[in-house]
């Protein structure tokens, strides 16, 4: 059997909000000894590495892409990606920050094939970064499971709405940095970009949503 239909079979990725969490067993074993063993072959390993980050994928790619039944395929595309990358991974970065780097690279393969249009954003270099608070927090933020995040609740529809907005940069850095909780440096490994880029983008991604949701609230 090839990896693509064991990884299907096994219904590793079964959409975020399928199934729980990994078991308590399987959260003792942390990343890097699973790692270990899958880079020795083992399988087992890597269905516990894939049961405990599918959901936070899962609901990036959605989140990014918002279509679920594409969601679900290029979830799969990642970890077949990272199946086969992870002989090479040398730890020199978080494996939460490496598997969202190859995510980010699925995504973003995904839409230059459909030549997707985000004409009419703000380009970054617009932005003068020294009127950037890069500890401002003007955009809702969550505490839910990532896969239940930006969803199920009236607010939730509404970011929903305002991330449609922007385009894909912006998008994956608002999610990144208030979903995932990455800090700068981790967006900026993850994004390929430089800090300053990080910062720029965030800053109007947190105007725009700040101002859309305003807006909506007065509508109201």
């Amino acid at each position: 059997m090839n990896f693509f239909r064991w990884l299907t079979s096994k219904n590793l990725m079964a959409p975020a909000g399928a199934s729980p969490d990994a078991g308590a067993s399987e959260q003792e074993v942390p990343d890097h000894e699973l790692i270990k063993a899958c880079q020795k072959g083992d399988t087992r390993a890597f269905e516990s590495l894939v049961t405990r980050h599918r959901g936070k994928v899962y609901a990036m790619v959605q989140n990014m892409i918002k279509n679920e039944a594409d969601a679900w395929d290029l979830s799969q595309e990642v970890f077949l990606k990272v199946w086969k990358a992870l002989p090479k991974f040398e730890a020199r970065a978080k494996f939460s920050t490496w598997l969202y780097r190859i995510t980010h690279n699925v995504v973003y393969d995904w839409l230059r094939k459909r030549k997707i249009d985000s004409a009419g954003e703000l380009d970054d270099g617009i932005l003068n970064q020294s009127d950037i608070a890069a500890g401002s927090r003007t955009s809702p933020s969550t505490s839910a499971r990532p896969d239940q995040a930006l969803a199920n609740s009236e607010l939730g529809q509404r970011i929903n709405s305002a991330l449609a907005t922007l385009n894909a940069e912006h998008r994956e850095t608002i999610l990144l940095r208030e979903v995932q909780g990455f800090d700068y440096k981790e967006i900026a490994k993850v994004m390929d970009c430089s800090l300053g880029t990080v910062m720029s983008r965030l800053y109007y991604a947190r105007k725009k949503l700040q101002s859309l949701l305003s807006d909506e609230k007065r509508n109201d």
